[in-house]
Formats: structure tokens, sequence, C-alpha cells
């Protein structure tokens, strides 16, 4: 059986979405000499990059900038997989004291995020983490909320919301799989 799907966004919707999305971080951030934004893997990783590449481009803020891998940290790898396929986590500066966004493709049950926040904490007690997704697709499991969000949507649970990128070989799109 296929499954068939549906664009949501388009390459020039991404970009506008993050575009605005630096704007929303410069605003609420207004003052910080610092941003730190750390890309969970993988897709969140590529976002990350592209957030700062456009904060490098439209503002005098130094940035920091690092990659998390949570599958260690989450509750149910046990039981995806026996072997879990661990990624490198290169946070290269403090986070003690600073405010650090995560940054990630897609928020449904707050499950991914909380782990986020736990293998955050193993590199210090950062002053507080704000949340930058692409996507909110609802259905929360756990009380998170993001800061900065692109699009919201809602979906059936059986329907699964796919990001494909430019750095995984593909067309920057997003996409709704049933």
């Amino acid at each position: 059986m296929s499954r068939s799907t549906h664009v949501i966004m388009n390459r020039r919707d991404i970009e506008l979405s993050l575009q605005r999305t630096v704007l929303q971080i410069l605003e609420r951030n207004q003052g910080e000499e610092t941003i730190a934004l750390v890309g969970i893997h993988t897709c969140g990783v590529f976002l990350a990059e592209r957030l700062a590449g456009i904060l490098k481009k439209n503002s005098g803020v130094k940035l920091e900038w690092g990659t998390l891998d949570i599958t260690l940290y989450r509750d149910d790898w046990s039981l995806a997989s026996q072997n879990p396929l661990v990624k490198t986590t290169d946070i290269g500066f403090d986070i003690e004291g600073m405010k650090v966004i995560l940054v990630d493709d897609v928020v449904y049950t707050g499950r991914t995020i909380r782990a986020a926040m736990d293998a955050l904490m193993d590199y210090g007690r950062p002053e507080a983490i704000q949340l930058a997704t692409l996507i909110d697709r609802g259905g929360r499991q756990l009380p998170i909320q993001p800061d900065y969000v692109g699009m919201t949507i809602t979906v059936r649970e059986n329907e699964r919301i796919k990001v494909e990128l430019a750095e995984q070989g593909l067309a920057d799109q997003v996409v709704i799989e049933d």
C-alpha cells in the first residue's frame, strides 16, 4: 500500500518561516550579547545552522551554536532498537548561565524536547531554555510549548509530518503522510 503525501510548506515557505523566527528571536532576546542555538539531531541541526546563518547576516549579536544527540536520553529508545544509532553532540561553549535556544523540526508529544533538556543539563545549567520549531503539530503528552513556531497544524494521529531538507539531498518541503 502506497502512502499519500500532501505538501504543506515549500522551499520559500520554509525560508520565510526561518526569517520570521530570527526576527522573533532577536526581539525576545534584545540586549543579549550572545545567542546560543543548539540543534537536535537530525533536522533540528540543519535548521539551527540555517537560523545561525540568517542571524550572522542580519544582526551584530555574537552567536554560539552546537548540536545535540538525545538518543540515549529518550524514554523509548529500548523500544525502538536494542542498538540505537548514536550521533554526535557538539557543544563547544559553556552554557552555564546562558539563554539557550533548542531547535527541532517538529514538536509533537514533547518527549523529544524533554530528552533534549535532560541531555543539555549534562553540559551545565543555562539561565533559560527557549524552543524553536518549524512545525508544531499539537498532541502533547508533556507540558512543553515552543517559543518560536514556523507553522502550527493539526493532523490526525495516523498522519505523519515529514520535514525534507536540501541537506539530506531532498527538496526543501514539509509534507503530511498518511
